[in-house]
C-alpha cells in the first residue's frame, strides 16, 4: 500500500468513526504495518489538505477526529434547534473547580466555595461523564478524589489539561472562587470569570433566583452556607 492509498484509508476511518481514533487505532486499521511517526505525518498532511474545509482534523483526549469548524456552529445549529441542558452556576463552578485543583475532596470543593455542595451536583457532572473519583485521601473517612475524564476534554475540544484557559485574577464577582488561582499560571487578558464562563461552550447559565445580590456572594438554590 502507498502513502496516498494509506491516507485514504486513514481519512475514511476518521470521518466514519463514532469517537475519536487513537494512535493504538490507527496501528491495527493497518496492521502495525504503519510506524507512529508515519501516522502522525499522514494526519499533518490531512489537517493541511482540509484547512479550507468546512471540517478541521483535530486532536482531543481520546485521539484525533474530524468535527465542524466553530465559525460554522451558528448555521449547522438550524438543522438542529434542540436546546443543549442548562447548568446552574453551582455546578459550572464545582466543574470549574475539579478542572483547575483536581483531584479534589467534596471538602476542597465546600472549602473553595464556601458552601454546602449539594450530592446532586457532582452526581450530574458524574452522570454527564465529565468527572469521576480516581482514589481516596488517606485521612479521616477517606473522602474520594474527583478528577475530570478524558469525555471531560473531548467534548470540550482539548487534548490535554494544560489547553484549558489559564486564570489571571480574581475580581469582585468571583470572589467566592479566589481559591482557584493559587499556584497557576497568569494569562493578564483572561479573567477567572471569563475562564470560568469558556469552560461549558454553549451550556447557558441558570439563575438560581431573582435575589438581586451577587449569585456568587450568596449560598444558591439546595444549599446551605458553609460552616466556619
Amino acid at each position: 500500500m502507498n502513502t496516498a492509498q494509506a491516507q485514504r484509508v486513514l481519512e475514511t476511518a476518521l470521518l466514519t468513526a463514532g469517537q475519536p481514533l487513537s494512535m493504538r487505532d490507527m496501528r491495527v486499521l493497518f496492521d502495525d504495518a504503519l510506524g507512529a511517526d508515519t501516522l502522525r505525518q499522514m494526519l499533518q498532511d490531512l489537517q493541511l489538505e482540509w484547512a479550507q474545509k468546512g471540517l478541521e482534523l483535530t486532536r482531543v483526549a481520546s485521539g484525533w477526529r474530524f468535527q465542524s469548524r466553530p465559525e460554522l456552529r451558528t448555521y449547522l445549529d438550524r438543522l438542529h434547534p434542540e436546546k443543549p441542558p442548562k447548568y446552574t452556576r453551582a455546578v459550572l463552578e464545582t466543574l470549574a473547580i475539579i478542572a483547575y485543583r483536581q483531584p479534589v475532596t467534596r471538602g476542597d470543593m465546600e472549602d473553595i466555595r464556601g458552601v454546602t455542595i449539594n450530592s446532586q451536583i457532582l452526581k450530574q457532572l458524574e452522570d454527564r461523564g465529565w468527572v469521576e473519583v480516581i482514589g481516596h485521601r488517606e485521612t479521616v473517612g477517606r473522602p474520594g478524589l474527583y478528577a475530570t475524564t478524558r469525555q471531560f476534554l473531548d467534548d470540550l475540544g482539548l487534548a490535554a489539561l494544560d489547553q484549558l484557559p489559564m486564570l489571571s485574577q480574581v475580581d469582585g464577582q468571583s470572589s467566592a472562587l479566589s481559591g482557584l488561582v493559587e499556584a497557576l499560571p497568569v494569562q493578564p487578558s483572561l479573567s477567572l470569570e471569563d475562564a470560568i464562563n469558556a469552560l461549558p461552550f454553549e451550556m447557558p447559565i441558570v439563575a438560581d433566583s431573582e435575589d438581586p445580590l451577587n449569585p456568587l456572594d450568596r449560598p444558591l438554590q439546595g444549599e446551605e452556607s458553609a460552616p466556619q
